[in-house]
């Protein structure tokens, strides 16, 4: 009995030690084999129309073919996403160039790199919405009202601030929006907690299908007529630390976006699948903007020189030092 449980003891050790070192050999093998410094990486996404090209990549196995997991996490703007890439508990997140790039430039302890253009807005990707009874008719009659917006101080803000400016009135970013998340916001116009608000596609053909919402404004008209909205940054610690994790997400987001600028049934097919009380009929009615390859920096300087006139930052951003390099 005593000799037998020693050698009953040093198979089990055995047998352990060989566990072990098969799990890190099978590990070793993995990371040589794909060549990536990390093979599942975390992504902040939203459920809007700018972010199909992400359920694109999903559905069609682009990231697994990168040797990428990719798990997602839903967040409810930009601004959102910012804490969670500072903090390491998202390395990737979808985001608005306006809240990415204020933090970027205000906030010393955050340095955000774009790695990927995501989504630029086209008529009607963006509107102002109302109430089908409401009094409101133009931008000029919401002054000193109540507006939802999903995030303060980003593009939904900046864009209803930009229509406004042109009918002389300006909106106060903390006495007149009000954060809603997209979703929520029909209920919001119903219940009259706000006056109007700023509707991102497929939600406000959504609204005006469901309530009889009506739109006062379309904010992707103007200046704004193809401005990019969002895209996907990380920051620059993991962009450093992991380059070939990095150019593998972009491959794969690339491919992504091609397919949804190339084919909008796909988008309309799969948008039903991710964005909650979204239907085939709503997705085949809505307004589509463009879902970019590149990233054009010369387009991005646009979005900068809007947030300066705005104060959204205080001196002249260079977008090129916020551009991670290209796959």
């Amino acid at each position: 009995m005593s000799a037998s449980r020693p050698r009953a003891a040093l198979a089990g050790v055995l047998g352990i030690a060989l566990v072990f070192g098969a799990a890190c050999g099978g590990s070793d093998g993995k990371k040589s084999a794909n060549g990536l410094e990390q093979s599942e990486v975390r992504l902040g996404t939203m459920t809007v129309a700018d972010t199909a090209p992400v359920q694109i990549a999903l559905s069609k196995g682009l990231f697994k073919a990168e040797g990428l997991t990719v798990k997602t996490q839903v967040i409810q703007g930009g601004a959102a996403g910012i804490p969670l890439l500072k903090s390491g508990r998202l390395d990737f997140s979808f985001g608005n160039y306006v809240s990415l790039l204020t933090a970027g430039t205000k906030d010393p302890g955050f340095r955000p790199r774009i790695v990927a253009d995501g989504f630029r807005s086209a008529s009607k990707t963006h509107t102002l919405m109302v109430r089908g009874d409401s009094p409101y008719r133009t931008v000029k009659d919401l002054a000193g009202r109540k507006i939802g917006v999903n995030t303060k101080r980003n593009v939904s803000t900046m864009l209803v601030r930009a229509a406004a400016q042109p009918q002389g009135v300006a909106f106060d970013e903390d006495k007149n929006f009000v954060e809603i998340a997209p979703p929520a916001m029909e209920q919001a116009l119903k219940s009259k907690s706000v006056d109007a608000v700023q509707a991102i596609e497929p939600f406000g053909t959504q609204m005006q299908k469901s309530m009889g919402a009506r739109m006062v404004a379309d904010l992707s008209a103007g200046e704004a007529d193809g401005l990019p909205i969002a895209g996907y940054a990380a920051t620059e610690k993991f962009v450093k630390k992991n380059p070939k994790t990095v150019a593998a997400f972009q491959r794969a987001l690339q491919k992504a976006q091609g397919m949804a600028a190339g084919d909008r049934g796909l988008v309309q097919g799969i948008l039903p699948t991710y964005a909650k009380g979204i239907d085939a009929a709503v997705a085949a009615g809505m307004s589509y903007g463009t879902y970019p390859t590149s990233i054009d920096t010369a387009a991005l300087q646009r979005v900068a020189d809007l947030m300066q006139r705005f104060q959204y930052v205080d001196k002249k951003i260079d977008v090129t030092s916020f551009v991670a390099p290209a796959p």
